[in-house]
C-alpha cells in the first residue's frame, strides 16, 4: 500500500531518533523535513544526523543547496513529493522526519504553493520597515491583507510574513486563497513526540550546550569566513544568528548561548501551533514512555493492513 509516516514534534525532542529506529526497522528511508538541515556546512547548529547514522538509512533534501541559494516551499514541496514516489516505488517506506510545520503539512495535505518569485526590491523595503520599526507594524499589515495567514505566521518571523505580502503583491490575492489543498495519493501514519514543558526545555538546553562543545562557534565562523553574510535567510535561524553577533562583539559567549535557549524554547512553543496536542490525525507519544516500540507496532500494523 501507499504509506507515509511522518515523525513530528517540537525541537530537540528525539524524532530523527525515532526516525532513524523506524526506518531500520520496517524498511524505510528518511525524507528530511527541516527547513535548515537543507543547507550545505550547517550541521552543527541543525542538529543534522551524524554521517554514520546517515550512511545506514538513505536520507533525502539534506545538504542540497548552499546557505546563499534560495529555497522555497514550492521548491521543497516538488522536491519531497518526488522523493516520495521513488521510495514507494522501490518498495520502501517513506518517513518524513523533522519539525517545520509548513514543510510537514504542504507535503500530506497536498498544498498548492503558488510559485510567485522574490521580489528584492519589496523585500528590501518591508525588510527597513522590520528593521526600523520591529515586527509590529509588518504583521498589521499582513492582518489587513490575509488575516488567515496572520494566524498562522508568528508574529515575530518577518521572513514569513514578508513572503505572504508578496504573494498577495503579485496575485492581488491572500496566499491563504492561493494556497489550495489537493490530497496526496497515498495514506498517512502522523507519529507526534511530546514532553512536559520543564523536561523539553532541559533537553533543549543539554543539546545547545552540546552544539556547543562540537564546535558550534568554529562552524559559524567558518561559514562567515566562506562569505556567506549574516544578513541571509539562512544564517538568520536560531543558534547561527546568536554566534555571527558574538563574532562580531555584540554579545560575549554565555549571553550568545543563553539567548540561543531562550529563542529554541520560544520556538518550541510556537511548533505546538503547527501539530496541535488535540489534532486526532496525530498519534502522540510521551517521551517518558516506550514509545519506540509502540510506534513500530502502529507503522507494522498499518503496512500489514490491520
Amino acid at each position: 500500500m501507499n504509506l507515509v509516516v511522518a515523525v513530528v514534534g517540537p525541537t530537540g525532542i528525539g524524532k530523527s531518533r525515532l526516525g532513524l529506529h523506524l526506518a531500520a526497522t520496517v524498511g524505510g528511508e528518511i525524507i528530511n523535513a527541516d527547513s535548515r538541515q537543507v543547507y550545505r556546512y550547517m550541521d552543527i547548529g541543525t542538529a543534522k544526523p551524524a554521517p554514520g547514522e546517515r550512511a545506514g538509512v538513505p536520507h533525502h533534501l539534506i545538504d542540497i543547496v548552499s546557505p546563499n541559494e534560495s529555497f522555497s516551499l514550492a521548491l521543497y514541496q516538488t522536491l519531497a513529493s518526488r522523493s516520495i514516489r521513488a521510495i514507494l516505488q522501490r518498495g520502501r517506506l517513506p518517513v518524513v522526519v523533522g519539525g517545520s510545520g509548513l514543510y510537514v503539512w504542504a507535503v500530506l495535505e497536498g498544498w498548492t504553493v503558488p510559485e510567485v518569485p522574490p521580489d528584492p526590491e519589496l523585500r528590501r523595503r518591508l525588510a527597513e520597515q522590520a528593521a526600523a520599526h520591529g515586527p509590529e507594524p509588518l504583521y498589521q499589515q499582513l492582518e489587513r491583507l490575509d488575516p488567515a495567514s496572520a494566524r498562522r505566521i508568528n508574529p515575530r518571523n518577518v521572513r514569513r510574513m514578508v513572503r505572504a505580502i508578496e504573494v498577495y503583491e503579485a496575485t492581488g490575492r491572500p496566499a491563504s486563497e492561493v494556497q489550495g489543498k489537493s490530497p496526496p495519493p497515498f495514506d498517512v501514519i502522523i507519529i507526534g513526540l511530546t514532553a512536559e514543558r520543564r523536561r523539553l526545555y532541559d533537553l533543549i538546553d543539554r543539546r545547545v550546550d552540546g552544539m556547543m562543545q562540537r564546535g558550534l562557534v568554529a562552524e559559524v565562523k567558518g561559514l562567515a569566513e566562506r562569505g556567506y553574510g549574516f544578513d541571509l535567510p539562512s544564517m538568520s535561524s536560531v543558534g547561527y544568528r546568536q554566534i555571527g553577533r558574538f563574532l562580531r562583539g555584540e554579545l560575549d559567549l554565555p549571553g550568545a548561548v543563553s539567548q540561543i535557549k531562550f529563542e529554541t524554547h520560544r520556538f518550541a512553543r510556537h511548533q505546538y501551533a503547527w501539530f496541535r496536542l488535540t489534532d486526532p490525525r496525530i498519534r502522540w507519544f510521551d517521551i517518558q514512555d516506550d514509545f519506540a516500540s509502540e510506534a513500530v507496532n502502529l507503522v507494522r500494523e498499518k503496512m500489514q493492513g490491520r
